[in-house]
């Protein structure tokens, strides 16, 4: 389905909005998509990890067009955690949330198909920034050290499935094989998340209840 959009009715012009929000965005609401969170056994997943969770209500797509393809320009995606100082909102707006969901829909097999690529362990570091250095309208999105790493490729078939804690900062790489990586992705947000965004930026446990009590943290 996804597939068929691409080829059929995405618009070059509009490859730079697609990649700040959504492919397909029609397709954002379609069961078919939902049921990867909902009628998976994804969703308990999750709430193992996170007891008190929002409603999961919409999809995004993602997908990394080959370099190949004529006329078509995809902006880079810099080292970030997604909702802070992201280009296309005010430094002074937060869109965060708690744990990402992504499950793969095409095959990912080599680093230059256009993985996203994550910092190891970098959810730890991303929280110390927070706590000690960052402060609300700052527009860089990581620290010197992490912008200047180049991540680690998340490689799979379709079906596998990514949960990445939101503090993990991460990249996008070059897709410079023959055929567009798609990633179809889900953003959980504990119930709470809302009034309690900064918090979450500081203490990556804090909305993690199953993990809480398993890890030491300043």
């Amino acid at each position: 389905m996804v597939d068929a959009w691409y080829r059929a009715e995405m618009e070059p012009a509009l490859i730079g909005s697609y990649t700040q929000r959504t492919f397909a965005p029609e397709l954002a609401d379609h069961h078919d998509l939902h049921a990867l969170f909902h009628e998976s056994g994804v969703a308990n997943l999750v709430t193992s990890l996170v007891d008190d969770v929002q409603p999961v209500t919409t999809a995004q797509i993602q997908i990394r067009v080959p370099e190949s393809d004529a006329g078509i320009v995809q902006p880079e995606k810099a080292m970030h955690v997604d909702g802070v100082a992201c280009p296309h909102l005010d430094p002074d707006e937060l869109r965060t949330f708690t744990l990402l969901v992504g499950v793969v829909l095409s095959d990912i097999t080599e680093p230059h198909a256009g993985p996203l690529r994550n910092v190891p362990g970098g959810h730890l570091r991303m929280a110390e920034w927070f706590r000690t250095e960052w402060s609300l309208g700052l527009t860089d999105q990581v620290p010197p050290q992490i912008d200047a790493e180049h991540g680690t490729p998340l490689l799979g078939m379709p079906g596998d499935v990514l949960l990445m804690h939101h503090l993990v900062p991460h990249t996008v790489g070059h897709n410079t094989s023959a055929v567009p990586r798609i990633m179809a992705y889900f953003r959980v947000s504990h119930a709470t998340h809302a009034r309690q965004r900064l918090q979450a930026l500081r203490d990556p446990w804090l909305e993690y209840t199953g993990l809480r009590s398993t890890v030491v943290w300043p």
